[in-house]
């Protein structure tokens, strides 16, 4: 009986993303209670949304965390290496979901 599926220990391996690399957001992150002066559920980074690495931590000796500063937005937050695609090194990955973000908000005609 499992208590939940075993993640990957990821800071057994260097990080994925260097401080200054421009990077663009895979998904929608809501705050949970956790970003100060914003509402629980209230987005913080948007799909498509291009921000730059500035520090790296980690959280339980176990994950990377990104604080990446969102330009646009005015905010910091902390993005796990899942959350993120480089702008630097994979352009044609990242300009794809770019092109997914904006379809979701325009709609079709």
């Amino acid at each position: 009986m499992g208590l939940g599926r075993e993640e990957e220990v990821e800071i057994r391996k260097p990080p994925v993303f260097k401080p200054g690399e421009r990077v663009i957001a895979k998904r929608l992150v809501k705050n949970d209670g956790t970003y100060p002066r914003k509402e629980i559920g209230e987005p913080l980074v948007l799909k498509g949304d291009t921000g730059y690495v500035r520090d790296i931590g980690t959280f339980l000796q176990m994950f990377y965390i990104y604080a990446v500063e969102w330009t646009e937005r005015g905010t910091i937050v902390g993005m796990r290496g899942k959350e993120l695609v480089s702008l630097d090194r994979a352009p044609e990955e990242a300009a794809r979901y770019a092109r997914k973000a904006e379809e979701e908000v325009e709609p079709a005609e």
